[in-house]
């Protein structure tokens, strides 16, 4: 079960009464809304297909996998096509392989997503052991279709930024800078990436970006 708007509001209450800056920030922009997201192979591949370009570019390569191989949610239909309909969908390269290595790992058992460890750090790991899946991919996946409460994206630039803003600190933090912010927040954190997304959003002085998936 994902981070429902009553666990959000729950989570913020509480960072708020630990972090004025959370005051702030909630008075400014108001609660985010949740984003909860399916279990499973497709929500995982989805994330693939969102590293590194936009949202909306995403979406147009899903919509075209789904025209190509008909259910774009079945691992076993992703791995029997050749990697040319995967290129002609929008695939590069590079995430041809990916998809299709997450897609064996289903199939074949090495990946069992409806039986992650129940631990954060060990679940990361068992994802980042698949081909394509970075720590970052792998956390956004943990905290949108599984709700785990206190995953901590700090290598996504926005959490960065909206980081630095709230805090009023002079630069962007980077990643380590980033993680070490967050120990007081445990175990909370996930609610706080979901608000610095919603809180980047909202700023009048950058174009909006959509939350991961």
């Amino acid at each position: 079960m994902g981070l429902t708007s009553a666990r959000l509001a729950e989570s913020l209450a509480e960072l708020a009464r630990r972090e004025p800056a959370f005051a702030r920030g909630l008075a400014r922009v108001g609660h985010p809304a949740p984003r909860i997201r399916p279990r499973g192979y497709a929500t995982l591949l989805r994330t693939i297909l969102g590293q590194q370009v936009s949202v909306a570019s995403a979406d147009a390569v899903w919509r075209r996998l789904e025209a190509a191989i008909g259910d774009a949610g079945d691992p076993a239909a992703l791995a029997a096509v050749p990697d040319e309909v995967l290129r002609a969908a929008g695939f590069s390269r590079q995430k041809s392989g990916y998809a299709r290595s997450l897609a064996e790992a289903v199939t074949g058992g090495t990946l069992r997503l409806e039986a992650l460890p129940e631990d954060d750090a060990e679940a990361i790991a068992a994802l980042v052991r698949i081909k394509g899946i970075g720590r970052w991919s792998a956390e956004i996946y943990l905290l949108f279709a599984e709700g785990r409460a206190d995953i901590w994206p700090a290598g996504d630039l926005a959490v960065q930024i909206e980081v630095g803003r709230l805090l009023g600190l002079p630069d962007r933090p980077d990643e380590a800078a980033t993680r070490r912010l967050a120990e007081a927040w445990r175990p909370h954190r996930g609610a706080a990436a979901i608000f610095a997304w919603h809180h980047y959003g909202a700023a009048p002085d950058r174009p909006a970006k959509a939350l991961p998936l």
